[in-house]
């Protein structure tokens, strides 16, 4: 595994170093020493799978406070998304900043998201999509805050328009920090 660094402190970009033959490949996806090495969660609380039908179907902006903070490490497993985490550390020099990476079924790559103050959120790219995240802490409904998609306070440029929203994630508030 290599541990990608972003343009936010703490979110890294997993790339899965691959043995390959003729039948395929092999590649670690998650690995407590490996992960530890790097100053990141290491137990596993849960394991979430998300369908989404259609493409453009945006997720979030959630996250967990604490003591139910929550860190993540999402990847796609059917499709491609665009996978966005917004830092809303007050005291971090990317304090309201947002970085977003595509993951796809086919380059296999990862997003880790830490625990604190990191609103996380995707967009499927196309139909049919599936991700996976492991989560390092369980969830927690009252301990869920979330932010809308498109919150003027972090300007996210999501890739396409006009998006497929819930509900729920239509009437979170916006940013007011």
């Amino acid at each position: 595994m290599r541990f990608l660094e972003t343009d936010i402190g703490g979110v890294f970009e997993v790339e899965l170093e691959r043995f390959e033959d003729k039948r395929g490949f092999f590649a670690e996806a998650f690995q407590t020493s490996k992960f530890g090495e790097q100053g990141l969660e290491t137990r596993i609380a849960q394991t979430n799978i998300s369908y989404n039908h259609e493409r453009g179907v945006i997720r979030g902006l959630h996250l967990q406070v604490p003591p139910m903070a929550q860190a993540k490490l999402v990847r796609c497993t059917r499709g491609s998304i665009f996978d966005v985490a917004v830092d809303l550390r007050p005291s971090s020099p990317t304090f309201k900043r947002w970085v977003g990476v595509t993951l796809t079924a086919e380059n296999r790559r990862m997003l880790y998201l830490p625990a604190e103050s990191m609103a996380h959120g995707y967009q499927s790219l196309e139909p049919g999509t599936e991700v996976e995240y492991l989560a390092f802490e369980l969830w927690s409904p009252g301990d869920e805050r979330g932010y809308r998609y498109d919150d003027p306070a972090f300007g996210i440029e999501w890739p396409i328009s006009p998006p497929i929203v819930s509900g729920k994630d239509e009437s979170w508030d916006t940013f007011k920090g």
